[in-house]
């Protein structure tokens, strides 16, 4: 099988695997105390420290979840806004992500604004800076989008936010792992990722960087600044086998240079452009290691199986997954490729093969159907 779904679940390093079985093991044979006592130093304090190296964050900032959605619900629907407040989103935002913030809107009344996008797809920062006060209270911005594989540039967006004092959230998610990610250089006040994708490590292990601005933030809503705060959001705890089976993986991360995806992910663009029919969905100047792309004419779930009977894996997208996403191609159903370590160019040229052929049988099965319906018809006028 030729993985190419690195986005939606990593393939786990051997060593990786390792623990998280053993972790199961001893769990199974022993019980959850046993695992705690073995591996407790581990899950609780280094994991942190080696979360931190990755991020570039001061000690003490990183807390786990189960996922960055998880963290991200947590933390932003309990801040304390007003009425006069604004919160500025996007049209990459994630579902889950507008969930929250209308939340928070319904409970504080506070108001949702979305950046407009420049014709390219890329974000409009001058729009930013023209309409940019002290009445924006916090900004929302995915550093690598869900369904599309462009590049947002946090690190400008952190400089231009500088200055006032809104809460700055970046959901990296997507982004750890295949493009640098330094929170020091991005200045944001929240950073929300998930282990399982480029960072190959288990499901169900996320965490967030929370700066001291944010903690203050949700402090006073605690003590009654403003709208009263939200009912605690409860977030479920990662389990102890895949948080020590997480830190591996970042061990596996810090002992090897960080991978260059830009020559196989051009390689891949290219391999979908080559495919008759076929629509790359790449908006904005600077891309990532996830190409998505859809036929106008096929079935994106089709295509998805066709793939897979030839041994390539790829990730079906929907429309539901960025909302507010209006591009070319946002409101159909899509497909998104994307490398990893171990991808070769062998890989990404039988990429290539498959789909081509996937696409003519699709077409050939479709032509067929309308034939059939079009004697069907003839016979019954």
């Amino acid at each position: 099988m030729i993985h190419l779904n690195t986005a939606g679940q990593g393939r786990m390093p051997a060593s990786v695997r390792t623990v998280l079985t053993e972790c199961v093991r001893v769990e199974d044979r022993f019980g959850p105390h046993e695992l705690e006592e073995r591996v407790g130093d581990l899950v609780h304090g280094e994991v942190h420290h080696r979360l931190e190296r990755l991020l570039n964050t001061p000690d003490g900032h990183t807390e786990l979840f189960t996922g960055g959605a998880a963290a991200y619900e947590a933390l932003v629907s309990g801040l304390a806004l007003g009425r006069g407040d604004r919160i500025w989103t996007t049209p990459y935002e994630s579902a889950a992500h507008l969930a929250t913030l209308r939340s928070l809107r319904d409970r504080t009344r506070c108001r949702i604004e979305v950046v407009p996008l420049r014709p390219d797809g890329d974000l409009d920062l001058a729009w930013m800076g023209a309409h940019l006060d002290d009445t924006v209270a916090l900004v929302s911005v995915p550093h690598v989008p869900a369904s599309r594989g462009i590049v947002n540039p946090v690190e400008e967006i952190g400089r231009l936010l500088a200055p006032h004092r809104c809460l700055y959230a970046v959901d990296a998610a997507y982004a750890l792992g295949q493009v640098p990610v330094d929170v020091a250089r991005i200045d944001c006040d929240l950073l929300t990722g998930d282990g399982w994708r480029f960072l190959r490590g288990p499901r169900a292990v996320g965490f967030a960087y929370v700066a001291p601005a944010l903690r203050d933030a949700l402090t006073r809503a605690d003590a009654g600044d403003r709208a009263p705060r939200a009912t605690t959001v409860v977030s479920p705890v990662p389990t102890t086998a895949a948080v020590a089976a997480f830190a591996s993986a970042l061990v596996h991360r810090a002992e090897r240079p960080a991978p260059s995806y830009d020559e196989r992910a051009q390689a891949l663009r290219t391999a979908v452009a080559s495919v008759a029919g076929v629509e790359l969905l790449t908006p904005g100047r600077h891309q990532s290691a996830m190409v998505a792309f859809h036929h106008p004419e096929l079935s994106a779930a089709l295509i998805r199986c066709g793939l897979a009977e030839r041994g390539v894996a790829v990730r079906k997208t929907v429309a539901d997954e960025t909302p507010l996403l209006s591009l070319p191609g946002a409101a159909t159903t899509a497909l998104c490729a994307s490398v990893g370590e171990s991808t070769t160019p062998a890989d990404i040229a039988e990429f290539a093969r498959a789909l081509a052929s996937t696409v003519t049988e699709l077409r050939r099965r479709t032509a067929v159907t309308h034939t059939r319906t079009a004697r069907i018809a003839l016979v019954g006028s």
